[in-house]
């Protein structure tokens, strides 16, 4: 056996010499590299092979050390930055619990693919881990460090000492099939219903003839020698005991083909041993590759790592996601505004949960919680809406200072700049600040507040009344309001009475006292000239002028003004309108299609023209009720004894019947009761609260209420929470629940929704005409509310009526004790 192995030490000499000198297909780089390692193979055979970093060790007890290596054939996808996120979660983890070791997270460049690998893809997937915040201890940009080089092209060296380890140790040989008889064999076999694999016919071939082969240049590539009777067994962190038939399955595999080139499974065996890799860390389609690795491994004396194969991402459609549904790398998303910690938190959870229902981490709370033992074998689908989700409760724990910046990348990327204006001008800067205070509570990614703003600069009111698509505006101007209000404006606005921002200070509306920005609707800035207070005060004349509050005034004003019938505070609006038309503007008017105030006026008169007359003014009183009234007397005492609308009378339309959203039924609305309230210590508009709602322990709830009621106001209240929404962390506070409140149209007046004196703790509310008994009535899980998002379905349709009671589709909240209200007319739930 020692004289067959040294004959074949030799034989690998020889070949490695003939083949890498005849091989037209080798680069001249590879060449030199696969050279210098021949000359270290003859001149040093005797020298010892480098040391595995874990060999006579326990991996389990190892400091972690996890690796991931991509492929520099393409961008950095969702797949594969998952599979990044997972190996640095633990990696991390694994330095804070084990300070001062070697744990770590190695990224490996595996480019041994010539043809494919390119170094802009490997730039580009580098830069797009950076992004993520994914940052490596050990990498390409650091190939001096203990365990480098990292990209496998640039180990060579290290692959042919541990081949020609291999064959001299007889575990290896040379094996001259030719592809067509490679083909012949895998055709002979299939015809016999033998899985193909290669039938061994150079594993025990005599040294002489396959010298003989070599002087006479016959190509060859090296394959491994499958042990007889070998199987393969790992205890996969996800999948569980995973076993193989290796001599059945794979037969004597490549190691090295005919051009000297070191295969896939050599390469990633070799650099996990030699690197001290504790944990692997894949997707679920590399579970195949792990049979020829362990053997690898084995045959090195290597121990192996610990393997966790991570199920696919899918699609919506449970189809293996890939491009065809949308933005899949991660660059894309970085340009469609997404924040790196948002992806992260999302990632993380396409595979993995804490074993809670909380769905907003940190990245700190990701370290602190990520364990392999809570990877699930079931694929993950791709959910781009509840990405969108995640990414808005990211945004919404960051201040306006921090999103300015990301906002500006936007507002650049979508042109709304003017040529030549430079990204640091101050005025650059304040009006990125405004759109983004404009845009903040609506945001769901970064590009919102760009093409919001496109939005708010532009006028939507068609040329004519005639060319109105949204029937609920054209039912707003048929009421006659409309007509009345806009007239009034222009008058006002023509004769310089309507009041508009300070153009000396433009940012006075989206700033507070201490200078910091508001994101509130219901906020006012604090400049010496309030802006919104002289708007508000105006808007209070206009409603005692026509006799006109609530909707009616509301709706017909802010179409008149902004061309939306929804839409941010119109007072923000205008300011972003004043700072996008000064002299000093740094805004491309003409590529965005900025109206200004003076232009939409000149627009709003020639529309106003093209009115029918019938709906200039409201109908009198007798008229409407002629036209709309065709209900019994008992109907109408019915529907105000409730205080509802009466929507179900005879001879009115009935929204139920033309309502198309999620069930109400899906809500599990209980009446609570707030035992304490104290301010939280982190978000100067949240206040938490500690609230009974029937359960065996009170729940934790966060609601913006701070602005608008004090805590003795609230503590020993009854109130409605939505309690079918899973807990999440807000700012740091575990919330689960939702306080519901009216709020009037502009939200300046938010109060609490009042269940009766007499309602019991913990009762579910009802709606009548709806069925809340039985398997058909019961309330969606958490789970389904907040991934088909449910409440966002049913919220427009909650409001109160004029009576101030809480309804869905003109029916009241009911509990056992009676219907519920509030102090708001006119208004919406939430």
């Amino acid at each position: 056996m020692k004289l067959y192995n040294a004959t074949m030490a030799l034989v690998a000499s020889i070949c490695f010499s003939t083949h890498l000198n005849r091989v037209a297909a080798f680069s001249p780089s590879s060449r030199v590299i696969f050279q210098r390692a021949l000359r270290s193979a003859l001149y040093s055979t005797t020298e010892k092979v480098s040391q595995f970093p874990l060999a006579g060790k326990s991996v389990d007890d190892a400091p972690p050390r996890l690796r991931f290596a991509p492929s520099p054939t393409g961008s950095l996808h969702v797949g594969g930055a998952r599979t990044a996120l997972y190996n640095w979660l633990l990696a991390k983890k694994g330095q804070y619990e084990k300070p001062g070791t070697e744990a770590g997270f190695v990224v490996r460049v595996e480019d041994t693919d010539l043809a494919r690998s390119t170094k802009e893809s490997e730039q580009s997937v580098l830069e797009d881990l950076q992004w993520l915040g994914l940052i490596w201890d050990e990498g390409p940009d650091n190939a001096e460090a203990k365990y480098g080089p990292y990209r496998q092209s640039e180990r060579g060296e290290i692959y042919m000492e541990l081949a020609k380890k291999l064959v001299e140790e007889g575990k290896a040989y040379p094996c001259f099939c030719t592809t067509e008889e490679l083909e012949e064999m895998k055709a002979e076999q299939e015809a016999q219903g033998i899985p193909p694999r290669y039938d061994g016919k150079w594993r025990d071939a005599d040294p002489e003839l396959v010298k003989q082969k070599i002087a006479d240049g016959v190509p060859y590539t090296y394959r491994f020698k499958v042990p007889a009777g070998s199987r393969v067994v790992i205890n996969d962190a996800v999948r569980g005991t995973v076993s193989w038939d290796a001599e059945a399955t794979v037969g004597d595999f490549i190691l090295l083909r005919s051009n000297g080139v070191p295969v896939y499974n050599f390469c990633v065996a070799v650099d996990d041993a030699m690197m001290g890799i504790s944990t692997v860390i894949r997707a679920e389609e590399h579970l195949t590759n792990t049979l020829r690795q362990g053997l690898i491994l084995d045959a090195l004396g290597a121990p192996r790592p610990q393997y966790a194969h991570c199920s696919l991402i899918l699609g919506e459609d449970k189809q293996k996601l890939s491009k065809r549904h949308g933005a899949t790398s991660c660059n894309q998303f970085r340009l469609d505004g997404f924040l790196p910690d948002a992806m992260v938190n999302y990632l993380a959870l396409l595979g993995w949960n804490d074993g809670t229902d909380n769905e907003i981490f940190t990245r700190d709370e990701l370290i602190d919680s990520f364990d392999l033992n809570r990877v699930v074998k079931s694929p993950s689908v791709f959910d781009m809406d509840k990405l969108k989700w995640v990414n808005s409760q990211h945004i919404k724990m960051m201040a306006i200072e921090e999103l300015t910046d990301l906002v500006k990348e936007q507002m650049e990327a979508e042109k709304l700049f003017a040529d030549g204006i430079s990204s640091d001008d101050s005025a650059v800067n304040a009006i990125v600040f405004a759109a983004t205070s404009l845009a903040k509570q609506m945001m769901e990614t970064t590009k919102d507040a760009a093409t919001n703003a496109q939005t708010v600069l532009s006028y939507a009111l068609p040329k004519t009344f005639d060319e109105i698509e949204d029937q609920g505006e054209k039912d707003m101007i048929q009421v006659g309001n409309f007509y009345l209000l806009a007239t009034k404006i222009i008058e006002q606005f023509e004769n310089n009475e309507f009041p508009m921002p300070d153009p000396e200070n433009p940012l006075a509306a989206f700033k507070d006292q201490a200078g910091k920005g508001i994101s509130e609707d219901n906020e006012a800035g604090a400049g010496a000239y309030s802006y919104t207070a002289a708007y508000k005060a105006h808007m209070k004349a206009l409603a005692k002028e026509f006799g006109i509050k609530g909707k009616n005034l509301f709706h017909p004003i802010r179409v008149a003004l902004t061309g939306e019938m929804s839409g941010q505070d119109v007072t923000k609006q205008l300011s972003l309108l004043s700072m996008a038309t000064s002299d000093t503007s740094v805004i491309d008017k003409e590529s965005v299609g900025v109206v200004s105030f003076e232009e939409r006026m000149v627009a709003l008169k020639a529309f106003l023209e093209t009115i029918p007359e019938e709906f200039r003014a409201p109908a009198k009183k007798g008229e409407k009720k002629a036209k709309t009234n065709t209900g019994s007397k008992t109907d109408e005492t019915s529907a105000a004894a409730t205080g509802g609308t009466g929507a179900a009378t005879a001879g009115v339309a009935d929204p139920k019947d033309s309502y198309e959203g999620p069930p109400i039924t899906a809500l599990d609305i209980r009446v609570g009761k707030i035992l304490k309230v104290w301010e939280h210590e982190n978000a100067d508009k949240l206040y938490c609260e500690e609230i009974d709602v029937g359960e065996d322990e009170p729940r934790q709830v966060a609601s913006g209420l701070r602005p608008f009621l004090k805590p003795e106001d609230m503590e020993g209240r009854l109130v409605l929470v939505l309690c079918n929404l899973k807990a999440r962390k807000l700012v740091g506070f575990p919330s689960h629940g939702m306080v519901l409140c009216a709020s009037n149209e502009d939200h300046t007046d938010v109060r609490l929704v009042n269940p009766p004196i007499d309602a019991k703790i913990g009762e579910r509310i009802t709606i009548p005409d709806f069925n809340f008994e039985g398997e058909e009535g019961k309330p969606f899980a958490e789970n389904k509310v907040g991934k088909k998002k449910i409440f966002e379905g049913i919220a427009p349709h909650l409001k109160t009526s004029k009576y101030g009671v809480p309804e869905f589709l003109g029916r009241p909240f009911v509990t056992s004790a009676g219907v519920c209200t509030s102090a708001i007319t006119d208004g919406t739930v939430g």
